[in-house]
């Protein structure tokens, strides 16, 4: 009897096949950030767009502002177990679970858009996605972020004049080098800052320019210190690997060729990014100071003494990543004049 009913239950929904069960419903992409104004937003419905186009069995549903009611430091755990199919994710959010991740925000260490870019496909790239599988999710999209100091009541310029004040910056290694410049530090995700600056329990944060507009941090922090990247996130489209190891082959290159679309229409984007940060917070009676280079380097040589030395002692893996993307970006500007201060000065360490 009980044979007869698995039986007639098998006739009636059909054969088991894996794909089905994944997609007999919209696969969710939960994000932190505001809809239709925030550049990870825009590039995920740009994805969305072109993954329906190519591969008319996969439905999408975007879901902006954590209005999934799961919490940034939740997601991780949501898509390990396959209770999310996606999310746009700051992969140094992550860092306590896979610290070789702070990779992705280590300070000074990707200077430009143009360095990102370099690294994309790399063997840095296929060594993170590796990590990123081992840990039950699958680096779809190759979004950077660049960032810059923004503070309540006072420009911030070198590493002296962060004594005193209390610092956000998402990654626990980037925030060594605050403390180590004499700021204390809290470490909150990007939905709490506008809060926290509000109360006075956060003076001052790193952040992307993205955050900083689709946030409102605006609101708060009226002195921006902009130029001269110090701060750079990778941000990308992640999916569940129970997800991902449920599509067809077909659906696979689909999404691979949209990720490849929305990765070009998110650096677009990216260029202008800083321009209306600049046009926002000035519109908001705001102060806008350019680091100068002396700043910048002063700040990339307490880096490298904090945080990526840190960084170094994780494990030889986080070592090796480290040293290998130095010599990836050395090697992409090594002929040209504007090889980025960040790599070059490394080398000469």
């Amino acid at each position: 009897m009980r044979i007869a009913r698995v039986c007639c239950l098998l006739l009636v929904s059909g054969p088991l096949c894996p794909a089905d069960l994944a997609f007999g419903q919209d696969i969710r992409i939960s994000h932190q950030w505001t809809a239709g104004i925030d550049g990870r937003d825009r590039a995920a419905r740009v994805f969305v767009q072109e993954v329906e186009a190519r591969a008319s069995s996969l439905k999408f549903a975007i879901y902006p502002k954590s209005s999934l009611n799961i919490q940034p430091p939740a997601l991780l755990g949501a898509l390990q177990t396959g209770r999310l199919e996606m999310a746009i994710y700051p992969l140094t959010y992550a860092v306590g679970e896979v610290p070789e991740f702070s990779l992705a925000g280590l300070p000074g260490l990707v200077p430009n858009l143009e360095a990102a870019r370099a690294l994309k496909g790399s063997e840095i790239h296929r060594t993170l996605q590796s990590i990123a599988e081992a840990n039950g999710i699958r680096i779809i999209s190759w979004w950077w972020s660049p960032g810059g100091f923004f503070a309540k009541d006072r420009i911030i310029s070198d590493p002296k004049s962060v004594q005193g004040l209390k610092m956000r910056a998402a990654d626990p290694l980037f925030e060594l080098m605050l403390q180590d410049a004499g700021a204390s530090v809290i470490n909150i995700p990007s939905t709490e800052i506008h809060a926290a600056l509000q109360s006075g329990s956060l003076d001052a944060i790193l952040t992307s320019y993205e955050g900083f507009v689709s946030l409102q941090l605006y609101e708060q922090a009226k002195f921006a210190t902009l130029g001269s990247t110090l701060f750079m996130s990778l941000t990308p489209l992640v999916m569940s690997l129970t997800t991902y190891n449920r599509l067809t082959p077909d659906q696979r290159t689909a999404i691979e060729d949209a990720a490849e679309i929305s990765d070009a229409y998110f650096e677009g984007i990216q260029r202008d990014v800083e321009r209306r940060t600049v046009a926002t917070l000035l519109g908001a009676g705001g102060t806008i100071h350019r680091m100068t280079k002396e700043h910048f380097l002063s700040w990339l040589q307490l880096a490298q003494r904090t945080a990526w030395l840190e960084y170094t002692k994780t494990n030889p893996r986080a070592q090796e990543l480290l040293i290998t993307t130095v010599q990836k970006l050395l090697e992409r500007f090594a002929s040209k004049d504007d090889l980025p201060d960040s790599p070059r000065d490394a080398a000469k360490n």
